[in-house]
């Protein structure tokens, strides 16, 4: 197993890395829209916080050689199952036709007060 700190993703909050590879396949810790420059969430509406979430999902990645299109499953964690459609729309933008397994729960609060949070497994080919 190897631990992967990924440059360009935000630090991690807690004891943990920012992904874990084991064979062919990177699990990537759910990130929020914390932007890595300032280390906080600076978006408050859904859409820019989903955008961020996928541009640090893709530093990661990007870190292991792979892209969004690597990623066969998703988890997104919804503050509020209301952003859902909103969420969606930026989520679909950002892998532009890729389509990989998902799943999608609102959870009673996230970290920092973000609004979404999404984890990801990708597969290297």
């Amino acid at each position: 197993m190897e631990k992967i700190n990924a440059k360009g993703a935000p630090e991690a909050l807690g004891p943990y890395v920012s992904a874990v590879r084991t064979g062919n396949l990177v699990f990537c810790s759910g990130q929020t829209g914390i932007n890595p420059e300032t280390g906080k969430v600076d978006k408050t509406c859904v859409e820019g916080q989903t955008k961020q979430v996928m541009r640090n999902l893709a530093a990661v990645l990007d870190s292991q050689g792979l892209t969004l299109n690597d990623i066969v499953k998703c988890n997104v964690y919804l503050s509020d199952i209301a952003n859902f459609d909103k969420m969606n729309v930026v989520y679909g933008e950002m892998l532009a036709g890729h389509t990989p397994a998902r799943t999608t729960v609102a959870v009673a609060g996230l970290p920092l007060n973000a609004l979404v949070e999404i984890e990801c497994i990708a597969e290297v080919k």
